[in-house]
């Protein structure tokens, strides 16, 4: 387990990061890009969004560090930057449904 210091500014990068997962369409996002790359406007139609508005979101998503991106001829796919995202994904899934039982 990590011990969390009294180290002021990992406390505010923390809650800056908890706030990337505050937002539902950020979150839906990145349930998307779970388990393969998608280009804009695939994501931008199966969330039944424009793709200006998904755009603006992955970039936010990009400079967090958790989504990354690579060129796939003329398109960008976008995907999870690594499993750490994937398993705050989870685990926030994981307590959820413990809440519920």
């Amino acid at each position: 387990m990590i011990e969390f210091s009294h180290d002021d500014e990992m406390l505010y990068d923390l809650a800056d990061l908890f706030r990337m997962f505050a937002d539902s369409t950020r979150v839906r996002v990145l349930n998307e890009l779970r388990s393969r790359e998608v280009g804009v406007t695939e994501l931008a139609n199966s969330l039944g969004m424009t793709t200006s508005a998904i755009s603006h979101q992955l970039r936010i998503l990009k400079d967090a560090r958790l989504i990354r991106s690579r060129r796939d001829g003329k398109g960008i796919l976008y995907s999870l930057a690594d499993e750490h995202v994937r398993t705050i994904l989870d685990m926030g899934v994981e307590h959820l449904e413990e809440e519920r039982r």
